[in-house]
């Protein structure tokens, strides 16, 4: 076993500028995670209609959304998606318009609290996730792909971020409660097979599930994160812990789940539950990484003294497991005529990357008077991820086509947005 150690005194020109390196090292420690992959940013059909595509997800993008619609033998498509590639920065806080105004400006007082007020009360959220979709093949009840995708979510307890800002105060307690990083990035081979189990005229019952076999890329999570420290009349006192594991390698496996009704040749809903059964196991490059320090009564005459301790180290360990979060999204859209539209509702079962345990609600517009030259647009709000507006269009011809979409912000304006968002997709239908 391989293990690395430092241990060193840390002294600092001021009490403010001492405590807030000691926190802002942390905070360096938690951005450090990278970035992040998502399963379903890729298809520019869906981002343009705000991710509301459990129900009209069909051929090559039913792998991502909903496998029970290749069971439905109307919603059945032929195709091969050569190419999607989606990606998706973004926080909870600052739009385009507040980095514009404060980038590279003297801070008043006011511009602080107004900063400090915008960050909700669980933290500053940053948010990263992209997919590269390398193959899709469509044919009949079956859909076969080949994927790289992942997610990350670092968030930053509000304490910092005023730390940050406006220094330490008497009697002033900053805590990093709140403060979490995890960030992932797998391969995928899927295959995803649905199938009709009732028919009654025209409405029609089918469920589906998708198989994947997952190759683990990288994975860096947080297990441990406490940090305090408090400022009284006879000094500083503090102390803080963070413990990050790795690994560049492993293998797991995923399931998803759905079901679709058709309730006539105009209406449908359905049902999907991602990951509904998963497992990774990490092998490779397996670390453990700590960085710890305290100081007990600081002062500014005592600073020079070697009074603050701080020490780090890494070293391999074996083998350990996640899982992927589990989702579920329940859907309605009217799939037929030259307007579609769909609602969706999507539910995580618990906080993790990629997804939230709060609902997030989305809709989506498709109108498409020419049959080559669609027309889309959509809404989401609530979960992880900021509210927005979604645009995009396409071109469509007998055989090839190609789609693209944006994302703003929660007005109609690029500068209402709090990130940058978007995805194109191309390939071949029969």
């Amino acid at each position: 076993m391989r293990v690395s150690h430092n241990t060193k005194a840390v002294s600092r020109a001021g009490l403010t500028e001492t405590t807030g390196m000691i926190l802002l090292t942390l905070v360096l420690l938690l951005l450090l995670s990278g970035t992040a992959l998502s399963q379903e940013s890729s298809s520019a059909r869906s981002v343009a209609m705000g991710s509301s595509f459990t129900v009209l997800a069909q051929g090559v993008d039913a792998v991502k959304f909903n496998p029970a619609n290749l069971g439905i033998k109307a919603y059945r498509e032929n195709g091969v998606e050569l190419v999607g590639v989606g990606a998706n920065v973004a926080n909870n806080a600052f739009t385009l318009n507040d980095y514009n105004s404060y980038t590279g400006a003297f801070l008043t007082d006011a511009d602080k609290e107004d900063i400090l007020d915008k960050i909700p009360s669980e933290g500053l959220q940053l948010t990263a996730e992209a997919e590269a979709s390398a193959l899709t093949v469509a044919r009949g009840p079956f859909a076969f792909a080949i994927q790289g995708f992942g997610v990350a979510d670092i968030n930053l307890s509000k304490d910092v971020m005023e730390l940050v800002l406006q220094g330490n105060t008497f009697a002033d307690t900053i805590d990093m409660t709140g403060s979490y990083s995890e960030a992932v990035a797998i391969g995928a081979a899927s295959l995803s097979y649905g199938t009709s189990i009732y028919t009654s005229g025209t409405r029609e019952l089918a469920v589906g599930v998708t198989a994947k076999y997952l190759y683990g890329i990288a994975i860096e999570r947080v297990t441990e994160m406490e940090g305090m420290v408090a400022t009284w009349a006879t000094g500083l006192e503090g102390s803080g812990r963070l413990v990050a594991q790795t690994a560049t390698g492993g293998n797991g496996y995923a399931l998803d789940l759905g079901a679709t009704l058709k309730l006539n040749g105009r209406y449908a809903v359905g049902a999907r539950i991602k990951n509904v059964i998963s497992s990774m196991t990490w092998t490779d490059g397996t670390e453990e990484h700590g960085y710890n320090f305290s100081f007990d009564t600081m002062t500014v005459d005592n600073m020079e003294d070697d009074h603050v301790v701080s020490d780090d180290y890494t070293r391999e360990i074996g083998s350990f497991e996640t899982d992927l979060p589990s989702v579920l999204n329940v859907g309605m859209a009217k799939t037929s005529g030259s307007l579609l539209w769909a609602i969706d509702w999507e539910q995580g079962f618990r906080r993790a990357y990629g997804t939230s345990s709060k609902p997030r609600i989305s809709a989506g517009l498709e109108w498409a008077p020419v049959k080559a030259l669609p027309l889309r647009a959509g809404y989401c709000t609530g979960g992880n991820k900021p509210t927005a507006f979604s645009f995009g269009s396409g071109f469509h011809m007998p055989v090839f086509y190609i789609d693209y979409a944006v994302v703003t912000g929660a007005t109609l304006t690029g500068n209402s947005s709090k990130g940058l968002n978007f995805a194109v997709s191309t390939g071949l239908h029969f």
